[in-house]
């Protein structure tokens, strides 16, 4: 049997909670089930899901809140949004803050299986075709890794692929500082301006053997990536 995949479930109410992680696990999917969004949070750091699924009304952090807090963080896992709001501006705002499906209370558990199947599948399908060209480099942003030519991949850090997939996202053009600080570091304060530039600098040193490769500070605006 293939290792399940890890499903981290934020549900307040605890019938509801139980229902599903049973269903799921008897469907080959290990899930961590949560009751309130701040036990969720904290789960997610140290832990390694696959996909998210987040019901919007909890106690703590509501689900909106929590998947904004996670998408600081990733912005390619699988958000799945459950919720008996069936408002059009909630629909929205779950797909404009990184949402990737949303399921409206009452549900059957077959759909919501299907639903995640789906998504599970086109993440795969994703990060198979999601290894960036820069230079000499291969990028495999999934993989958080950096390969020059033949040479042994090189592991980056979390932020250090996530500033370097914008980077490369916007090359040949300005990457804004206050954008991407509050995107990767919550705020544009001092500080994480501060900490963006000795990230800057690990990648400048990390890209050093293709030449033609220059990360260059546009004062007052930000960065760009020239390649």
């Amino acid at each position: 049997m293939s290792k399940p995949t890890t499903i981290l479930l934020a549900e307040d109410e605890p019938a509801l909670g139980l229902i599903i992680k049973e269903s799921l696990e008897t469907r080959n999917f290990k899930v961590l089930l949560c009751d309130n969004g701040e036990k969720a949070f904290e789960t997610y750091k140290t832990s390694s899901p696959e996909l998210l699924v987040l019901d919007v009304m909890m106690p703590k952090k509501d689900g909106f809140t929590l998947a904004k807090d996670i998408r600081t963080l990733d912005d390619t896992i699988p958000i799945i949004f459950l919720t008996a709001k069936s408002q059009t501006q909630d629909v929205v705002e779950g797909f404009t803050i990184g949402g990737n499906d949303y399921l409206k209370k009452p549900f059957s558990m077959e759909e919501l299986i299907v639903r995640i199947n789906n998504l599970l599948n086109r993440t795969k399908v994703q990060k198979e075709s999601d290894i960036l060209q820069v230079g000499d480099y291969a990028f495999n942003f999934p993989k958080q890794t950096l390969q020059f030519k033949i040479e042994s991949p090189q592991q980056l850090t979390h932020r250090e692929a996530h500033l370097l997939f914008h980077l490369i996202k916007n090359k040949n053009q300005v990457l804004d500082r206050s954008i991407i600080l509050k995107k990767l570091w919550g705020n544009d304060d001092f500080f994480s301006a501060r900490s963006m530039d000795v990230f800057i600098t690990k990648l400048r040193k990390k890209l050093n053997s293709d030449e033609n490769l220059q990360i260059i500070n546009i004062r007052g605006y930000g960065y760009k990536l020239i390649c």
